[in-house]
């Protein structure tokens, strides 16, 4: 029988699927929108990116995203599927998370992430309007 669409044969979401919630949950912060410099797709707020979300992902391909975490930044660097964001954006606090396939990423802990760096980059009258918002459970 083939798995169900949206689960991997182990059960696990797909990793398209969580992209595609990623990505829902940047764009549904307020101002947030949608652009695709060098053909890649991020979210910007104010005019600044608060998350690169790279390529869609291909069936049974990889995930990555990269967000600027001013205060978990280097926590985030402790785990085995981060490592400082490319092209110098690393030195000011840009994380990049790289999934593969096989990966069961943490949709919340990431969630909270694009939340920090919305919050980082974001006018403060755009951060204000978030309140205590936390991601979904």
């Amino acid at each position: 029988m083939p798995p169900r669409k949206g689960k991997s044969k182990a059960g696990r979401p797909e990793i398209r699927d969580l992209s595609k919630a990623l990505r829902r949950f940047a764009l549904g912060l307020p101002g947030a929108s949608e652009h695709f410099p060098w053909g890649e797709r991020v979210a910007k707020v104010g005019g600044k990116v608060f998350v690169f979300l790279g390529m869609d992902p291909r069936p049974h391909g990889e995930m990555g995203f990269s967000v600027k975490l001013p205060e978990s930044g280097r926590d985030a660097l402790e785990l085995p599927f981060t490592k400082p964001t490319g092209y110098g954006l690393g030195k000011a606090g840009w994380v990049s998370a790289t999934f593969s396939a096989k990966d069961a990423p943490p949709l919340a802990m990431l969630e909270e992430w694009v939340l920090e760096s919305y919050r980082a980059v974001a006018p403060k009258k755009m951060s204000e309007r978030l309140g205590d918002r936390e991601p979904r459970p």
